[in-house]
């Protein structure tokens, strides 16, 4: 086999449609376009979505979701990456300083999740039951 014996499979390829050619062609007179109306006429290009004048159907459909100014942001923060701060106490502007929660952050959620080794005090911050054993069992306050 070589190179210029190459062939495509048979019935891999169609000869493309030779419109408007006379009534033999099967594609003759309105060439495949129907009768009158916009789409039969030349340059009948439009934008996508428009159904010709009627009102198309994203604009038809109700708008979904609904994001409230007043929702209090809820971030989370993990026993593990408490151990790895410095200091012992902490509250909602130390753990933003440290880069651990975001700054639209309204209230922070300590989660049991690694492990606690020191004794820490955390002031204004929400705890699973599991963080707060873990924090009084090394020595700790949850206000």
């Amino acid at each position: 086999m070589r190179l210029n014996d190459i062939k495509p499979g048979k019935g891999a390829r169609k000869s493309r449609l030779r419109v408007a050619r006379g009534i033999g062609s099967g594609m003759g007179k309105t060439a495949g376009r129907g009768h009158k109306g916009q789409h039969a006429r030349a340059g009948n290009t439009h934008r996508v979505g428009f159904e010709g004048g009627q009102m198309p159907l994203q604009r038809r459909l109700p708008k979904v979701g609904f994001r409230s100014l007043k929702k209090v942001e809820t971030q989370q923060v993990f026993l593990y990456q408490l151990n790895n701060l410095k200091g012992d106490t902490f509250d909602l502007v130390t753990l933003h300083a440290a880069g651990l929660v975001d700054s639209r952050a309204k209230k922070v959620k300590i989660v049991a999740k690694g492990e606690i080794g020191r004794k820490i005090k955390t002031t204004g911050l929400l705890a699973t039951v599991g963080a707060k054993a873990a924090i009084e069992a090394a020595g700790g306050s949850v206000e």
